[in-house]
């Protein structure tokens, strides 16, 4: 028999025992867009967590390109445009680019929709999303921005459409609107940073939509930090569910993209790459020239932040880790270390 019989029946043996060696892709709902099932998290690269610089970002998206990953997630808000830019002026792989705005007004949803081909010097974004709904009544006050993606993706701007929550009750709503075609929850095996509900109640609501075709990418897989204790068992716990095509990490080394890679690939994390990793605490740091104005307690969904003697402080218990109060803070004060 030939080398390349027994090769093959090699190969057959890895798949059939669950290791196959290469990051699966997958079609992202009804869209006809597909994705690997790790998509690039793109918030702690820039100037909201690590604040690497373009250069340096671009290094470790295209260590995730060349390791297998085709989808990178990112928002304006996040400022890793440039990051992105420079990153997709280095491959010549396809690469889908999900971003996302605040945007409520049809004025507003044209400037980011040209703010984000303008800074990654793209045509065509593949996914838009409305950024952070927390309600119905949130969806509905965003409508006109909402049809304006809608219009760009008629004219071919826009691939698809869809929202980014931390509520159940906006995955929901979704599953009622169906130009809603792609849903970022958040999804972790505690439910830290869902605002309205259980991760049973969010996982329900997710399938209901799943099952209706619309693509679902998750977020927050370790709990914006909080779980990296629990590592391989919390990504285990949201690669295992059938009903979430794609899942967002956040990868601010190169370190931690072959961790990820080969836990998504089923294959051993290196000893001493796992170690180190393992090792990094993270935590929400406040500098001293905080002025206590508040409008990071306000920012704050998880209720995570408090004024005590005139400065912010952090409850590390309730925090996530998702760095949105930093950008509300108009002294640059507050970083994730």
């Amino acid at each position: 028999m030939s080398v390349s019989y027994f090769f093959l029946c090699f190969l057959c043996e890895k798949f059939l025992s669950g290791w196959c060696g290469f990051l699966q892709y997958v079609n992202l709902g009804n869209t006809g867009i597909n994705v690997s099932r790790l998509c690039f998290g793109g918030l702690i690269i820039g100037p909201l967590q690590a604040d690497l610089s373009p250069c340096q970002g671009a290094q470790i998206i295209l260590k995730a390109i060349e390791l297998g990953v085709n989808f990178i997630d990112t928002a304006e808000l996040y400022g890793t445009y440039p990051h992105i830019r420079e990153a997709l002026k280095k491959t010549n792989k396809d690469i889908v680019i999900a971003t996302k705005s605040y945007a409520y007004s049809k004025e507003g949803a044209m400037e980011s929709v040209e703010k984000a081909r303008r800074e990654m010097d793209i045509d065509v974004i593949d996914i838009f999303l409305l950024h952070e709904q927390e309600s119905r009544l949130t969806l509905k006050g965003h409508r006109d921005a909402l049809e304006y993606y809608l219009s760009m993706k008629e004219k071919g701007i826009i691939k698809a459409v869809g929202v980014s929550t931390h509520n159940v009750e906006v995955v929901e709503a979704c599953c009622d609107m169906p130009e809603i075609e792609v849903i970022h929850p958040i999804v972790n095996k505690t439910g830290i940073g869902i605002g309205d509900g259980t991760i049973d109640e969010m996982l329900k609501a997710v399938e209901k939509a799943f099952n209706m075709g619309k693509g679902i990418y998750s977020m927050k897989p370790l709990g914006g930090g909080n779980l990296i204790g629990s590592y391989e068992e919390a990504l285990k716990f949201v690669l295992d569910l059938p009903y979430i095509h794609s899942i967002a990490l956040g990868m601010q080394s190169v370190d931690e993209v072959i961790m990820n890679i080969c836990m998504f690939k089923n294959e051993k994390v290196p000893g001493h790459i796992k170690e180190s990793l393992q090792k990094k605490q993270r935590h929400l740091h406040i500098d001293w020239w905080c002025t206590g104005c508040g409008k990071c307690v306000r920012r704050c969904k998880q209720g995570a932040l408090y004024i005590d003697d005139g400065k912010a402080k952090v409850c590390e218990e309730k925090c996530v880790l998702c760095s949105y109060c930093a950008s509300v803070c108009p002294e640059f004060a507050i970083k994730v270390c």
